[in-house]
Formats: C-alpha cells, structure tokens, sequence
C-alpha cells in the first residue's frame, strides 16, 4: 500500500509515475475522500477538545461547591456526539483504505516505459544457445511416450494439468532438492516449511487480495481460505505485525510448495504443455530488508537464482519488466527468462521483485531503527529460484539427443542416483 502522505503531498506527481504501469488514478475520488476524512477528523478532533475543557470545568465547579448538573448534562450531550462522529471517522477511513488497497506500487524511475513484455529491456544473457544436427523437440512431444501425460491429467482433473511417470517424475524431484540445497548451503537462506491453505489476511498483506481474487482457487468450506498462490504469500506473512530487530535483518527464507493458480483472464495462452497450468511447483526465495539495502538485495536475490540456471548450464537472459508488464505490487523486476528450443525462444523461468515498504504497509511489517530506536517499515523482496516445472522443461529440451534420451545435468545427478541420462521411452 503506498504511504498516504505521498497522495496528499504530491498527487499529480504519483498520478503521473503510475501512469507509466498504465493505472489511472482516480484523483478526484482520493480527493473527495481525503476532504471528508480531514473534515470529519478536524469536527472530532474539536469536540474533544471541547468535551475535555467542560469535563474540566466540572472539576473546577464541583471543587467550589456550585451546581454542576448543568455542565454535565452538556457534556453527557458532546459524548454522544462525539461517538457519532468517531463512527462517522472509522467509516471514512475504512473507504480510505479500501480505495488504497486498489493502487499498485509506485514504479522505480529505472523501470522502462512500455505497454507489455514485448517493451521489456534485456540486460544481459548467458550461456550458448544448444546448437543441434535434428530437429529439436517440445517438452510436450519428448515426454508423449507417457513421461508427461496430459490426458490422464484431464481425466482425473480437467485441462492445465499433468500426470508425471518414471524418470521425468524423479528428475522433477530432484530439481527441487538441488535448488533448496544450494539456496541453503551456497546462499545463507533458511528453509521453512508452510501451511498450503491460508486465510485472506495473508493475501490481503502481499497484495494477491482484493484486486486478484478472480484468480485465487477459494476454499468454500472454510471461511475466508484460499489455495497457497505462490509461498512468497505466506513466507512474507510470517512477518506480519512483527517489529523486528535491525540486527536480524537481512531475513533470507528459501520455501517450496505447490502453486495453485485459476489462471483467469488466460483462455486460449499458454494451453499447450506445462508452462501455464492451474497447478505447479517453485522453489521461493524471500528476503526481508532494511530500507538502505533492499536494491543490493535485490541484485544479489537475482544472481542466486541465476546461480541454479549456470549449474544446470541453461543458457538465459535477463530483462528488466517495463511499467506495463509490471506486477501489482512490485516497484521493480528482473525476469529470468530461459532458452527453450522447442519453442525456439526465451521463456520466463523467475520473477525477482523489490517491493520496497509497499507489502510491508499493509502487513505492518517493521523493524526497530537503531538510530531512532522507532520502528519504521522494512522492505519485502521475493524471486523465483527456480519455478520447477519450466526448470524440467528447460533441462528436457536442451538436453535432448534425437534418440529419445535427455542426459543428465552433472549437478543432478548425485540426485538421480549416479544416471547420466533418461529414457523417455521407458516409463
């Protein structure tokens, strides 16, 4: 949520810079709302002190012995008032806040102008596109033998959904472990495990709700509950109404779940195969940070993601998002976006985000100032490190031979029991 001072000082100015994601402010509804709330608060504010002279002057009559009843009937009359007003206030407010909760966060003034992600600004690439004597299969067509079988998924579930058999399964496995070890052992994150059904609070705080409820799988059993998105919603919620110690900071967290997501606003994208599918898994890095430190954090979160891609030698490039293609609640970020053979093009693989005090705001999320000794809001940063399911398909067909076989990354194999390569055609 952006800091409501920024509005009130400086509304044109905020107007403008969200004018680059493509968001229209509506200024003369944050204005009509501002003046009733600074009215409202300017009358309350006044009655009080009214209420509280009179209560006084009670005080001052009673200790020289005059009537007081006519005093304390006026001020039983301005309490009651007053309460009217108080509710009046916490009403305004209420709007005030939900009005803000539809603002996306401010973009850096590094993010480029553009409308979608054919605007995004590429600002580095690695390794050397796999040059093959055959002609290189999709993930779909490499695992049709029944590696990856898409139709017993919709038999059971419904489109956008998987059935992983064999070594294609393992392999996926293995990812995972590979990624969450090396995020431990190379890059000082620590591992933690989480609930996969979380209430609307924990959504409400990263910023999922209330603008993207229409693509939450909501649990209708249970009272405001709702499929884990993505673990970057209930490992920054751990902080949640917190005050933490500046000495703690930077809080470097490393979770993997499945990611339930409907997809909405998506018919007809991405139908073929795996990269777009209602159910997936990530390997989610998460940093909490003081103010002064969240941009070197967010190029360091950027280059461990990156590490996993230079271990498994998968060749990728690195672009900055332009305003348009620009998250919600990010101010900033770097996609990692993986060479994919099959389909002969780049392919986002992680999302690494700053979303500096914007998250934080809304889940009161704090740290003591050592200076000020004043809690004042950290920053929130998360990436993808890896998304696996794209990881399998990114090692799948870049390590295809023609012959039905994928060879094995040498990282992965101590995780794939010693093989250095995998049949597809044996399931």
């Amino acid at each position: 949520m952006l800091d409501t001072r920024l509005l009130r000082q400086d509304l044109e100015t905020v107007a403008a810079r969200l004018g680059i994601r493509g968001f229209e402010l509506d200024i003369a509804a944050f204005r009509a709302l501002e003046a009733e709330r600074a009215a409202v608060q300017q009358d309350t504010e006044s009655l009080q002190h009214e209420r509280n002279t009179k209560s006084k002057a009670i005080g001052q009559a009673k200790a020289r012995g005059e009537d007081i009843a006519p005093l304390v009937a006026e001020v039983g009359g301005l309490g009651d008032r007053l309460q009217g007003l108080r509710a009046k206030l916490g009403d305004v407010q209420e709007q005030l806040t939900a009005f803000l909760q539809t603002i996306p966060n401010l973009p850096d003034p590094s993010v480029p102008a553009g409308d979608d992600e054919s605007d995004n600004l590429e600002i580095r690439t690695w390794g050397k596109l796999p040059a093959f004597n055959f002609e290189p299969l999709d993930h779909v067509d490499l695992g049709a033998g029944g590696a990856l079988d898409f139709e017993a998924a919709a038999k059971i579930a419904g489109s956008r959904y998987v059935v992983m058999r064999g070594q294609v399964a393992r392999l996926h496995r293995a990812l995972t472990q590979f990624m969450l070890d090396t995020h431990v052992s190379e890059h000082g994150y620590t591992e933690v495990y989480v609930p996969y059904i979380l209430n609307a609070a924990a959504l409400l705080g990263t910023g999922q709700l209330p603008k993207f409820a229409h693509d939450q799988f909501r649990i209708a059993e249970i009272a405001e509950s709702y499929l884990v998105p993505t673990a970057e919603v209930p490992v920054t919620n751990l902080y949640r109404e917190s005050i933490l110690d500046a000495d703690v900071l930077p809080i470097r967290n490393v979770c993997h779940t499945p990611c339930f997501r409907r997809e909405a606003g998506t018919y007809g994208k991405d139908t073929r195969g795996m990269i777009r599918q209602h159910q997936f898994e990530k390997v989610e890095l998460v940093q909490i940070s003081a103010p002064e430190a969240s941009w070197t954090a967010l190029d360091e979160l950027t280059g461990h993601a990156e590490a996993v891609l230079k271990k498994l030698e998968l060749p990728y490039r690195a672009v900055v998002l332009c305003g348009g293609d620009l998250g919600f609640a990010s101010a900033k970020t770097i996609d990692l976006e993986v060479w994919l053979p099959g389909q002969q093009r780049y392919r986002e693989i992680s999302s690494c985000s700053n979303f500096l005090d914007f998250q934080a705001r809304r889940m009161m999320a704090r740290y003591r100032n050592p200076d000020s000794g004043r809690p004042e809001y950290v920053h929130t940063l998360n990436g993808s490190g890896l998304a696996v399911g794209r990881t399998l398909i990114a090692v799948m067909e870049n390590y295809q031979d023609g012959e039905g076989r994928i060879a094995v990354p040498d990282v992965l194999r101590g995780y794939m029991n010693g093989a250095t390569s995998l049949d597809l055609s044996a399931v």
